[in-house]
């Protein structure tokens, strides 16, 4: 059995993971694990012992969770491109730099918006209006630390060349656009930034990779999403009822 990449494209690792094995041509095994409809809490779904998460690596016996994780595992065995997580100590410390702040101030805000608007009402939980606003907030502060921090003068978050940490970051950042429209307002850095990584990746595969996303809210208005069956429930609840 060959390389086998389970994913949900709605969520923003599984895309980071889908658009990077498809952009440098690695062979793998699609394994659809539909979030919405509790695949990822069924049985038989995921490898054996894995957390009821995705995306989830499994390489022959060797399997393997986390996005970064599994980015790296990818960039090292296939021998990517060396932009993408170079060689050098100093390159790989800012990329590595950029994923610490990206799981500590990206990874647990961005999502928040398709929580609120889309998996509460499936589930029927009504979020509080304070902890929306309080959301929306912190968004905006990580999106302006993004642009002036990290980003700066420089072509990608990094450097001048695109890295595993643009990508992380564009996947995040989609989120919020499927959600929002007032994500570049102000910000013409950081959409300049975003529109040299799509052209980079190639306009095909984003449109492939971010149209699930991209398309939540009309599905959702059209009533056209799966309902969340009862053993999905536990999880999700729980994961809104973190939202601070």
């Amino acid at each position: 059995m060959g390389l086998e990449l389970y994913l949900d494209l709605l969520s923003q690792p599984c895309r980071a993971v889908y658009i990077f094995a498809k952009k440098n041509g690695i062979a793998f095994e699609l394994r659809t694990v539909e979030l919405l409809k509790g695949q990822h809490v069924s049985k038989g779904f995921l490898p054996a012992n894995s957390p009821q998460m995705v995306p989830v690596l499994k390489d022959g016996d060797f399997v393997l969770h986390q996005s970064v994780a599994i980015l790296i595992y990818l960039s090292c065995k296939y021998q990517t491109a060396d932009h993408w997580y170079p060689p050098d100590l100093q390159a790989r410390a800012r990329i590595h730099e950029y994923l610490g702040w990206h799981a500590d101030f990206i990874r647990g805000t961005f999502g928040v918006c398709l929580w609120t608007k889309v998996i509460a009402p499936l589930v029927g939980v009504q979020v509080p209006e304070e902890k929306v606003k309080r959301n929306r907030a912190a968004v905006d502060w990580a999106l302006q630390l993004l642009e002036d921090q990290f980003l700066g003068d420089k072509a990608f978050l990094t450097g001048q060349r695109v890295t595993l940490a643009d990508l992380m970051a564009l996947e995040e950042l989609m989120q919020v656009v499927a959600l929002r429209n007032d994500v570049f307002e102000g910000r013409p850095r950081l959409a300049a930034w975003r529109g040299r990584v799509e052209a980079v990746l190639g306009a095909d595969l984003c449109q492939e990779t971010h149209g699930p996303i991209l398309n939540i809210l009309e599905q959702a208005a059209n009533k056209q999403l799966p309902q969340i069956p009862p053993e999905a429930h536990p999880l999700m609840l729980l994961r809104l009822s973190r939202i601070p």
